[in-house]
């Protein structure tokens, strides 16, 4: 069983930068697919980006692409998302989501049924 804690969330002003962190711990895969959702209030959850731990390759939703990056640092079990150039649409609670297997990072990014641990997730707020 492995276990998933977000942290690094909170309110920034538009334009802004926010780091979320995700721990994994408890059972752990060589290399698998790890990927970060978000929910807005009133909307579905939807697939964010997702990545192989062992760093070979990376998907990202339109709307983040070239303002978010997701990396993990193997050495602490921990993936990472980068967030730029925040917007208020950006806004929404953020979940850290694993994996058993590698290839589920060649599926869509709105799989959410390819991830069966999630962590509890981190509140972002933007404001314009």
């Amino acid at each position: 069983q492995m276990q998933l804690v977000e942290s690094g969330g909170g309110s920034v002003q538009a334009g802004g930068s926010l780091r979320l962190s995700c721990a994994a711990s408890g059972y752990t895969y060589s290399s698998n697919c790890m990927a970060w959702f978000r929910q807005a209030p009133g909307k579905e959850r939807e697939g964010v980006a997702r990545i192989v731990t062992d760093g070979s390759r990376t998907t990202y939703a339109d709307s983040v692409k070239g303002r978010f990056t997701i990396s993990h640092d193997n050495a602490k079990n921990t993936v990472y998302l980068q967030m730029n150039s925040l917007k208020p649409e950006d806004t929404a609670m953020y979940y850290c989501a694993g994996s058993s297997s590698s290839a589920y990072c060649w599926k869509s990014l709105q799989m959410e049924s390819d991830f069966r641990y999630w962590g509890q997730g981190t509140q972002v707020t933007v404001s314009s």
